[in-house]
């Protein structure tokens, strides 16, 4: 397994303050997810999370946004938070507070309508924060596409650096060939993963990560924040 360790860090800007928000909260979710009776938990997912054919009837809406604050497991919670931890300050820190608050949860959103557009009559609740995390990483992708990603091989345990756009580009064709495989599948995951919440949060971040630089990193916006290569955690 590789996980993304660190990042080149930006100089500057604004302080990444629902980025890290997010990730305290999503901990907080999951320790009361544990803390339930096995009922009680398959109730709160099913009351929480987002179930397409609910969608698709107009109920329960409010979840579109709750389901992205849940978690299927450990596992699920710390490779999602990882991801967050180190690609969602960058955004933050260029585009600012308010801006990357309505980002992460549109991205969140747009993710979850993009699962239940492939997946109309599925009554399995989705949950889970990696729809929004996609926009992260694509909105990364755009904005920062040379800044260095420090991977950790799991196999190896070393660690090396390698461009953002090579990382990058490798997890969104990893999600759209499985995306395509699960067409052909009776279930809307595989694997309990729902690829197509993956590919619609990074295609929205990829729209937004190029109004984001137009907007912060052109050479003749206002932005402060500057890239200082090699600062890694």
């Amino acid at each position: 397994m590789i996980f993304p360790i660190g990042d080149d860090q930006i100089n500057g800007g604004h302080r990444p303050i629902f980025s890290y928000s997010f990730i305290g909260i999503n901990i907080l979710v999951f320790l009361l997810e544990v803390s339930l009776a096995p009922t009680e938990l398959n109730n709160f997912i099913i009351t929480y999370g987002a179930i397409p054919i609910e969608i698709g009837r107009g109920q329960d809406l409010f979840t579109l946004f709750t389901n992205m604050f849940l978690h299927g497991g450990w596992m699920h919670l710390i490779g999602n938070m990882v991801f967050l931890w180190v690609f969602a300050d960058n955004i933050e820190a260029t585009i600012g507070n308010f801006n990357f608050l309505i980002f992460y949860i549109l991205g969140g959103i747009i993710a979850t309508l993009t699962h239940f557009a492939f997946n109309m009559n599925s009554v399995v609740p989705a949950v889970g924060a990696s729809g929004a995390i996609a926009a992260v990483l694509g909105a990364y992708l755009v904005m920062f596409p040379k800044s260095k990603v420090k991977i950790l091989v799991i196999y190896f345990f070393r660690s090396f650096m390698i461009p953002a756009f090579a990382f990058l580009g490798i997890w969104i064709v990893q999600q759209l060939f499985a995306g395509v495989g699960s067409m052909a599948s009776t279930s809307e995951t595989s694997g309990g993963t729902a690829w197509w919440a993956h590919i619609g949060g990074f295609a929205f971040g990829l729209i937004a990560g190029y109004l984001g630089k137009r907007t912060y990193l052109d050479p003749h916006s206002a932005s402060s924040a500057t890239r200082n290569t090699g600062n890694y955690f």
